[in-house]
């Protein structure tokens, strides 16, 4: 089994020379500054949150930013939105999408559903996630509930175990894709509601709560809480579709 290195910053500034890194993965990291000098092979793959990104001399951050807003125009909705009604139109457009796609991943058979690709969440731990999500930048920070969190949300990578369990989920469940879209779908129904009523002087709220006790303290007013749910739902709806185009393949041929 690969060797796995977490939480560290012993490679920060380090310098790798004629080194065998094929097949190396790097997650939930940060890697400003990285340089990939003078190296060869094939199928190299990057994804995340880039400021710039440099291939050969050639700065391709524009060109791929643009690329992923003509396949998933939901993403320039929700990263533009300013205005209540532009977040009302955002939450339209994503709650369509999830719609239709819902409808696509049920006819795979539920196996397919808890079925990595390429190492990356399944569909069911996506959903699990965008239910975490929802739990904390609305349940949580917007709405102060009172139990904003429920145990089958799942946490990105880079929450410890020992938060995760603090907050009350249940990070080794395995839950059918029903169990999960019973709370996922009330969430969304949450978020409707929350849009819904929005106003102007509301999106300047400054929000009693921040998401969750391993965020960092400072204040979150709800335009942003609002704009990272919206981010969230468009990333991971592209994650979940490039992935089902995978699996639907694979259930063909089988």
């Amino acid at each position: 089994m690969p060797a796995e290195y977490t939480q560290s910053d012993q490679f920060r500034g380090a310098r790798i020379h004629q080194c065998d890194l094929s097949g190396l993965e790097i997650r939930d990291c940060d890697v400003t500054g990285l340089k990939i000098v003078d190296c060869y092979g094939g199928n190299v793959s990057l994804g995340g949150g880039f400021e710039r990104v440099v291939v050969n001399d050639v700065d391709v951050t524009a060109y791929v930013e643009a690329e992923l807003d003509r396949l998933h125009p939901n993403r320039v909705l929700a990263r533009e939105a300013t205005s209540a009604a532009d977040y009302r139109a955002a939450w339209d457009a994503i709650e369509k999408q999830w719609e239709e796609t819902l409808e696509r991943a049920r006819h795979l058979p539920e196996a397919k559903l808890h079925e990595q690709v390429d190492g990356e969440w399944s569909f069911v731990e996506t959903q699990r996630h965008l239910l975490m999500a929802g739990d904390a930048w609305i349940g949580n920070a917007v709405l102060e509930e009172d139990a904003p969190y429920h145990p089958l949300g799942l946490p990105g990578g880079g929450m410890p175990a020992e938060a995760s369990a603090k907050l009350g989920f249940t990070l080794d469940a395995t839950p059918t894709l029903d169990e999960v879209l019973a709370p996922r779908l009330a969430r969304m129904a949450t978020m409707r509601r929350a849009v819904d009523k929005l106003t102007e002087a509301e999106l300047d709220r400054v929000c009693g709560r921040k998401p969750a006790d391993p965020y960092p303290d400072k204040d979150y007013v709800v335009r942003r809480c609002l704009s990272v749910v919206l981010k969230e739902e468009a990333e991971h709806h592209r994650y979940a579709v490039r992935d089902l185009t995978v699996l639907e393949a694979g259930a063909r041929t089988e």
